[in-house]
């Protein structure tokens, strides 16, 4: 029976290229390019439309296992993502426009993969469905779904700036990765005490663009959080979050600086940077206004200004199954960042999982659940366990079960849960064949 999945955007492109390698037939459907999100713009598949970075690349790292676990998988996003990508330090980050396209190309060339470019504007519980379609999907869909789930959750979202590389001061920027990883792949801009004072101060002060119909009962995620509205909660709070120091050293000093931005390359030849942690509601004049007090950036020229939109998110726990299938229809499962898997490579994955949940389903097997002590495991279960304050959540390493003896540095550790990880999913991978 041919499966159906909604959306061709990382987790819809995983879902489909997943279920193409287990032997079935998918009809992929996507609305692009006969209609757009508010945050899309390009008709390509997979369209990264916040950060460029994929997130770190080490195993001991949370991010690293996640992604070495997506590689045992099969991951089609990893493999296009390594055909693409852009100098980032210890992370993966990637030239967006051709991942999308080599993607899409990758997509549109499996034979078991049959494209609808049209809007998806109901559900049918007896069909084998995969809903991929986003937390951005269009408001029929979003309708369907709803009655399938019996409400969403809703949070915002936004994007960081891009600014123009020639625009920069570079005299006052300074190349480097914190702690000297991964060489000199990201320009640092060092704030002095008075300097980061009087910036938070007009941060604090800045307008905002207004939020019309989404103001009421805003629910911000943590991980996509404005950086005015990080401001707001102390003059310090940005000095422990995306303007920490820590790990770099002003040239022009010798010591830590008071406070760091950070402009990580946005695509290969370095000609634009996003800076990094800076998603924002200001309003544009705003925004150039505030951002352009960063050492480096006074004659910034903005290529695109940060953007705020509302996302919507399943109540997970209440609305799914522990195999991501909607406990109203058994038939129609989940996926991506509507269930809760924040992030990009969180998205892909959790499109990767509800394909081989839906594979095991459509061949009559009990779903066998990945081992809670791998990070696709440990996600998965944190999204469908009883949960009275949802909230979505990224790959981290605190979801992982402790090891049976302590270890007190943080690498080994995290190393060890990381071994321990990719072993256990071998195993759990030969069960499944």
């Amino acid at each position: 029976m041919r499966v159906r999945v909604i959306g061709a955007g990382l987790a819809g492109c995983e879902a489909a290229h997943t279920l193409s390698a287990l032997g079935h037939q998918v009809l992929l459907v996507e609305m692009k390019p006969k209609k757009f999100t508010p945050a899309h713009r390009s008709p390509g598949f997979a369209e990264l439309v916040c950060s460029n970075s994929l997130k770190a690349e080490r195993l001991e790292s949370a991010a690293g296992l996640m992604k070495a676990e997506m590689r045992l998988y099969g991951s089609v996003c990893l493999q296009c993502a390594d055909l693409c990508r852009v100098p980032a330090g210890g992370a993966l980050a990637v030239e967006r426009e051709s991942f999308s396209r080599l993607v899409t190309e990758k997509i549109e060339a499996d034979r078991n993969i049959e494209l609808l470019r049209e809007e998806q504007t109901s559900i049918d519980p007896a069909l084998p469905t995969i809903v991929a379609a986003g937390p951005l999907m269009s408001e029929a869909l979003a309708g369907a779904v709803e009655r399938l789930s019996g409400g969403f959750l809703s949070f915002y979202d936004a994007a960081a700036p891009i600014v123009l590389a020639e625009s920069l001061d570079m005299t006052k920027l300074h190349p480097a990765s914190r702690y000297g990883r991964g060489g000199e792949d990201y320009l640092n801009s060092y704030f002095d005490k008075p300097g980061y004072e009087s910036f938070w101060r007009e941060l604090c002060s800045a307008e905002t663009a207004p939020l019309h119909d989404f103001e009421k009962d805003q629910q911000v995620y943590e991980g996509c959080m404005p950086i005015e509205k990080l401001a707001k909660r102390g003059q310090e709070t940005m000095r422990f979050g995306p303007l920490k120091p820590v790990g770099l050293r002003d040239p022009a000093t010798g010591r830590r600086p008071w406070a760091a931005v950070q402009l990580r390359r946005e695509n290969r030849e370095g000609s634009m940077f996003n800076l990094v942690g800076f998603q924002t509601n200001l309003k544009f004049p705003e925004q150039k206004r505030v951002f352009s007090m960063i050492p480096g950036l006074e004659r910034a020229e903005f290529v695109r200004y940060g953007v705020m939109h509302r996302n919507s998110f399943l109540n997970s726990p209440k609305a799914l199954s522990p195999d991501l299938s909607f406990r109203s229809a058994p038939l129609v499962f989940a996926a991506g960042q509507i269930t809760g898997f924040e992030g990009y490579m969180e998205s892909a994955f959790c499109g990767i999982l509800a394909a081989r949940f839906m594979d095991m389903k459509l061949r009559g097997r009990q779903p066998l659940l990945p081992p809670p002590d791998t990070m696709g495991g440990a996600l998965l279960r944190y999204v469908t366990a009883e949960n009275r304050d949802f909230q979505p959540m990224g790959a981290n390493m605190g979801l992982l079960p402790p090891l049976p003896e302590a270890v007190r540095d943080r690498r080994l550790r995290y190393g060890a849960l990381a071994e321990r990880a990719m072993s256990s999913l071998r195993r759990y991978l030969e069960d499944v064949k």
